[in-house]
């Protein structure tokens, strides 16, 4: 199965964050393959704080032969080896975001996953990383590309 994961950080050394993040998956889960890797764009953030500062974000494709649910548990646990703690406030500053965007055409909407990510179609910085990757990628219940959905963006 493929999966993109985002990557995010904005505390400390962002770009080794997501450098240790990605590695830390790959030793975590020996049979993962990590398939492209997006360039770094450092972002503003969104719905954060005043005063927070800048993100570093990208986008990553993997191959595993995990559930999304099991994807998804390896991603806390990589979050928390880098110190992210479990209990925090929404949008607070992070050392590692790792966010689950798809499962090839995987659909959940449950408590612990929803996929696709329900805000991926409405974040540049996502979509701009994803598109440099998979352009032509359609997401489960969308008709546009990724690259037509970077295109609709206002902001």
């Amino acid at each position: 199965m493929h999966f993109g994961i985002a990557l995010g950080s904005n505390l400390g050394d962002r770009a080794e964050n997501i450098r240790r993040g990605i590695a830390l998956l790959l030793e975590r889960v020996p049979s993962i393959k990590l398939k492209a890797s997006a360039p770094v764009y450092e972002t503003e953030p969104v719905d954060c704080a005043p005063g927070t500062q800048a993100f570093l974000n990208t986008v990553i494709e993997i191959e595993a032969g995990l559930s999304p649910h099991e994807l998804h548990m390896h991603l806390k646990a990589v979050e928390a080896a880098l110190g992210r703690p479990e209990q925090r406030e929404r949008n607070s500053p992070r050392t590692l975001d790792l966010d689950l965007l798809y499962a090839d055409a995987v659909v959940s909407e449950d408590a612990e996953l929803i996929l696709p990510h329900p805000r991926l179609h409405v974040r540049r910085f996502v979509l701009q990383p994803l598109a440099d990757i998979r352009p032509d990628l359609i997401l489960p219940g969308r008709t546009q590309t990724v690259a037509e959905l970077l295109a609709e963006l206002s902001d």
